[in-house]
């Protein structure tokens, strides 16, 4: 069967974006204080980092220069392509009924609302909006019930010639009609909706909704008409820009600022327009983050020969004294996925083995120490920690014990036999990927220091073939073959390049290859990051991933050349580079002992690859290789060292960004996989498609929503039914919470920690930065007087 992703669950709701992939990592909370309701709730300044400022105190006038990933596709929220750069446009220029505050709470909007409640419960629920009777279309229009109606019409589902992304929500509506006055609109429900407060938000002209034409085109690429602090004044493809404009109809709190100018800027070149000052905000990683930081902290000494290098440095960095960086937990979360649809993890037994292996702790040590946040494991699937109702319910799974893991594996008929195959190791192809080590450990600046780090095949290797070939489970994939048990194919094994070599020191040899081409890479990386100061900690460990990269080169030369001492044929006497267990690779004389692990291809630590009817334990773990995913390729190598001790041989294989998403996750082609969802206001309405249980379509395809581990239950299902159907909050919480434990206890998906958001911002810039769960104000950003 193949898999299919439904056109419901292709795309995701306008409040949770197609999976935050790393590459943009994944788009950057509450901080993750405490683990149940009982404990003290996250403080403002953890959840979001804005800097705060009464309008009295911010200036009138100016534009900010607001860097976006990409120009929106379409300025409609409600289509399949829109994307954050839409929400972005969307959320200044139209109608939220109900915004968020910094806990992710909905709070009435009383710009557009003087009041909003369940008028009635029985014998139907009737939702009664009452309108500000100063809210007005741009276009003089008053905003009434018209645009209600006409917006339920195109979003109920009803009508084909609407090109909707979804209708949930919409669809349980029965009628939509004005009140008892012209500024009251009653919604009546056919089936009760726990999540009315996501409805209507934001709200569009009828103009818009009342046309099929309209809503599917006129559109994409312009709004003339809104009814916010802002107005659309153009889309610009050439310069990549969208300006926003204040809004001189707007009859709430006037703008501050004249003009908000969105720019499309690749997250790669976001450091060097810091640097040039040709953007004022702008989401950053961490390497850029830590430059814009040390920029802003006294100059490092300089070698003589980086003088010149240095000058340029010294004018980069006087650009970046005037940017900081706001820090916050994002409302989202990493996770690992775990794809039950075929193969080893289709046993439950495999997953929740696979689960408590993982140190998450550590984990969420090495992104999140770093930078100073909360490093608490977030426990939740549905919930991130600071919202009401959030309990950790990771105890349905179980603590991280590699006892009970071995344990679980062991009943599922994954056990030692005879010693460890050694891992298989992928071909190296230009523009492929590259190769990793195994459960690196950081220091405080987040690179790594463990003597481990440098160990020359820990069980892990990469398939550096860009595509996937074949894994019998999506047919329709280009070299795909039947693969009937759900067995994956053995990965290729590496050329023989010598004649001396053979079984595991074949694999060593590879993968000493491979990772010497990744110590070139990091030090390239450094190199750049150092910008020619000589006396700084990136310009460090560019020269200590060069000179590993030298190391492990030779010790690959000489397994190749046959002057290893424990190859056959090898010349007695000849000083062969080994690994010692320190770090380094030392001669050693050719009648020393030779380690069992090293001869079966192990790391030190790592346990004998279990195995089940012939078939080695293996599974494949696919990340994305692009420069924005360093921080989700780290966890990953983690992740696999972890695995590997207790048996679970990992293949990892990097591919292109620009297919990680669509060619991989959303189709299925994984084992292992890392991605994100973003944190929602409305659990029972947003999560249900990512974990709904597959279903079997008409034409024998597997329709899966939004659910890429393919892993769900019909108890699981019925709980989301049942809370987006409860009209009592209290009640409703409680069948979230059921609904979370439920989904811990499948293991489909294992939350690692929410990531953080940081955003470059001018010092004088107030209002603005990371933002949390919180809907900006933006009439109210501008600069500090």
């Amino acid at each position: 069967m193949t898999d299919h992703v439904s056109p419901g669950g292709a795309v995701c709701h306008r409040r949770r974006c197609v999976a935050l992939v790393a590459v943009g990592v994944l788009l950057p909370l509450p901080a993750l204080a405490g683990c149940s309701q009982g404990d003290a709730a996250p403080s403002v300044a953890q959840s979001q980092d804005i800097a705060p400022a009464p309008r009295g105190s911010v200036k009138d006038g100016g534009t900010v220069r607001w860097a976006i990933d990409s120009l929106p596709s379409t300025f409609n929220a409600f289509q399949s392509d829109a994307d954050a750069a839409t929400a972005r446009v969307t959320g200044a220029v139209l109608p939220s009924l109900f915004t968020l505050d910094a806990n992710g709470r909905p709070q009435r909007n009383a710009d557009y609302l003087a009041a909003a409640d369940v008028s009635a419960r029985e014998p139907r629920q009737v939702v009664t909006y009452k309108l500000n009777a100063k809210a007005r279309w741009s276009d003089g229009r008053s905003i009434t019930a018209a645009d209600f109606v006409a917006q339920w019409n195109a979003l109920r589902g009803k009508d084909n010639a609407y090109w909707t992304a979804r209708n949930a929500g919409y669809d349980r509506i029965a009628k939509v009609a004005a009140g008892a006055t012209p500024r009251e609109v009653k919604v009546t429900f056919a089936r009760p909706y726990a999540d009315w407060q996501s409805l209507f938000t934001p709200l569009y002209p009828k103009s818009v909704m009342g046309d099929a034409n309209a809503f599917n085109d006129a559109a994409r690429e312009k709004l003339p008409v809104g009814a916010g602090p802002f107005l659309v004044q153009k889309r610009d493809a050439d310069h990549r820009t969208v300006t926003l404009v204040r809004n001189p109809q707007w009859w709430g709190d006037r703008a501050k600022l004249d003009r908000l100018v969105l720019t499309a800027l690749p997250r790669s070149k976001r450091a060097k327009a810091l640097a040039a000052g040709a953007v004022d905000v702008a989401a950053v990683d961490q390497v850029t983050a830590k430059r814009v930081a040390q920029a802003a902290g006294p100059p490092a000494a300089k070698g003589a020969d980086a003088k010149a290098d240095g000058r340029d440095a010294t004018a980069r960095n006087a650009a970046l004294r005037g940017y900081t960086v706001r820090k916050a937990l994002e409302p989202a979360y990493t996770q690992l996925a775990l794809n039950g649809s075929a193969g080893p993890l289709a046993d439950q037994r495999v997953r929740r083995a696979v689960a408590r292996a993982i140190d998450r702790q550590a984990l969420a040590d090495t992104v999140l120490k770093p930078l100073d946040l909360p490093t608490k494991p977030l426990g939740n699937h549905l919930l991130m920690a600071g919202q009401h109702g959030y309990e950790d319910h990771s105890d349905a799974l179980g603590d991280t014990d590699s006892g009970e893991a071995k344990k679980l594996l062991a009943e599922a008929g994954w056990k030692p036999s005879g010693g460890s195959a050694g891992q298989p190791a992928g071909e190296e192809q230009a523009g492929a990927g590259r190769a990793v080590t195994p459960d690196r450990a950081t220091d405080g600046d987040g690179y790594s220091e463990d003597p481990r780090a440098d160990e020359p095949g820990g069980g892990t290797a990469v398939d550096q073939s860009g595509d996937a070939g074949s894994d019998g489970r999506n047919l329709h994939r280009p070299g795909a073959v039947d693969d009937r048990d759900g067995a994956r194919p053995a990965a290729a094994e590496a050329p023989l390049s010598f004649a001396g070599a053979v079984g595991s020191e074949v694999q060593q040899a590879a993968l000493l290859r491979q990772s010497a081409g990744f110590y070139k890479a990091e030090a390239a990386q450094q190199k750049v990051a150092a910008a020619g100061d000589t006396a700084s900690p990136a310009y460090r460990k560019y020269r200590r991933y060069k000179k590993r990269a030298a190391q492990v080169l030779g010790a690959a030369e000489r397994i190749e050349t046959g002057q290893a001492p424990h190859l056959p044929g090898a010349a007695a006497g000849h000083a062969a580079a080994l690994w010692s267990g320190t770090g380094l690779l030392h001669a050693r004389p050719a009648d020393a002992g030779h380690s069992p692990q090293a001869a079966a291809g192990r790391a030190p630590g790592a346990a004998p690859v279990l195995r089940k009817d012939g078939r080695p334990l293996a599974l494949r773990f696919v990340l994305p290789e692009g420069p924005g995913s360093e921080q989700l390729r780290t966890v990953g190598r983690r992740i696999s060292g972890m695995l590997n001790r207790i048996g679970v041989q990992t293949t990892i294989q990097q591919v292109p960004d620009s297919s990680y998403f669509q060619d991989h996750i959303a189709s299925g082609d994984f084992d292992l996989a890392l991605y994100s969802w973003p944190g929602t206001a409305y659990p029972a309405t947003d999560a249900r498609p990512i974990f709904a249980k597959p279903q079997p379509a008409p034409d024998g395809s597997l329709t899966v929503e939004q659910n890429y581990t393919r892993v769900g239950t019909d108890h699981i299902d019925q709980l989301f039914e049942q809370a987006a159907s409860e009209l009592d909050t209290d009640a409703e919480h409680t069948l979230v919470e059921q609904a979370d434990a439920r989904i811990w206890a499948a293991a489909g998906s294992i939350p690692l920690y929410q990531r953080p958001e940081l955003v470059a911002t001018r010092k004088s810039l107030a209002n603005i930065g990371a933002f949390g769960f919180a809907t900006p104000r933006f009439q109210d950003i501008g600069y500090t007087k």
